[in-house]
């Protein structure tokens, strides 16, 4: 979420020295401004095993690594994701939903499709008291909504050490709930540069079955963590963030399959119109480091790679004595790797709290998430 201060016209006599034509108000520090950072589950296909990964390139985006005004804050996302993929990305779901033994060969004329429609709520608590020097957040996301996949092309069925094939169509769709995603954020603040630490992971008690082509959950555990640098410069209005970890994911017991380690960075570029209107660019990169385990042998060690790149936009306003901020984004997916590919969108609102109006110049700059 993205916290700004949007004090009526009359109530600071402070002269503005931001360049022309862009006039920024700022009182008594750098006032909060901040996306809420949200993770989305892999309900659709996106890496791994079957496709499917915990981490979603996208999570993390401008202004990412600058600190919120403590208190609670609220953040709701809506995600729309359309992917498809052919060849031996396809044929991973199909082996998965199958049960196809390494011993059976697996025909590779399949294409996939896979779409989810999901609403995330992003309940958020930071921290006033300094923790190592920096900012404490934590908070955990929690989703609900449709994923529907279908396959289509050369089906592959096996009975035994025996396969036959059939020219035809598998689809599915679920509408439930998905997995919980505890988060835990330590910032820092210097001038313009912003720092931050997290860890995240994935609680997998969301909708799940390792028969089903189309799930909410991921139905393993995984533990993500990673580092985030912002620069703001809000006399100017230019901002850039990037934020870079490893996901390293648990055994999926139902299938006796572990996905590999993967890394990713997240960036986002903006700049301030004015007060209240930004627009900007945000990317994202993910490569799988380490092989997977327990794979069919037509797949090989799966390692995925994307890359992906699109526009935002966001619009502050108050909301009674809290902040508002609505921001759109949306990412095109090219250069992938074992890993079906397409576009993104994502819709966010959130409420958090005003930064003070203290006259007292603070002892730290605040510049909030």
């Amino acid at each position: 979420m993205w916290l700004f201060d949007l004090r009526k016209k009359g109530q600071s006599n402070r002269r503005d020295k931001t360049r022309p034509g862009i006039r920024f108000r700022f009182r008594n520090s750098v006032i909060a401004m901040a996306m809420a950072m949200t993770s989305i589950p892999s309900a659709t296909v996106h890496a791994d095993e079957g496709g499917v990964s915990y981490w979603l390139p996208g999570r993390f985006g401008s202004l990412a690594a600058t600190p919120q005004v403590p208190g609670w804050s609220m953040g709701e996302v809506y995600y729309h994701s359309s992917v498809s993929a052919f060849g031996r990305t396809a044929a991973a779901r199909e082996i998965q939903v199958g049960r196809i033994p390494a011993t059976v060969n697996v025909d590779l004329n399949l294409r996939l499709n896979a779409q989810a429609d999901l609403v995330l709520l992003n309940p958020t608590y930071t921290f006033a008291t300094p923790v190592l020097g920096g900012q404490l957040a934590i908070g955990v996301i929690g989703l609900f909504g449709r994923s529907s996949a279908n396959l289509d092309g050369t089906l592959t069925a096996a009975v035994g050490p025996l396969a036959m094939t059939r020219t035809g169509s598998i689809a599915d769709s679920i509408t439930s709930v998905g997995d919980l995603y505890p988060q835990a954020t330590l910032k820092w603040n210097a001038g313009v540069h912003n720092f931050m630490a997290y860890v995240t992971g994935d609680i997998p008690v969301g909708a799940y079955s390792p028969t089903r082509l189309a799930n909410l959950g991921i139905g393993h555990a995984a533990v993500d963590a990673g580092g985030g640098y912002t620069y703001f410069n809000p006399q100017t209005g230019h901002e850039f963030s990037a934020v870079a970890g490893f996901t390293y994911n648990f055994k999926n017991q139902d299938t006796q399959y572990q996905n590999g380690i993967d890394f990713h960075v997240d960036w986002g570029a903006s700049q301030f119109l004015s007060k209240q209107l930004l627009v900007g660019l945000v990317g994202y990169a993910y490569q799988q480091i380490t092989d997977d385990f327990g794979a069919h042998p037509v797949l090989g060690g799966f390692r995925s790679r994307v890359l992906g790149v699109g526009p935002q936009i966001g619009f502050l306003f108050p909301v009674g004595d809290m902040q508002g901020y609505l921001n759109l984004k949306g990412y095109g997916e090219f250069a992938a790797e074992n890993r079906p590919a397409g576009w993104n969108t994502w819709l966010t609102f959130s409420i958090s709290p005003t930064a003070p109006t203290s006259t007292v110049t603070p002892t730290r700059r605040i510049v909030t998430k």
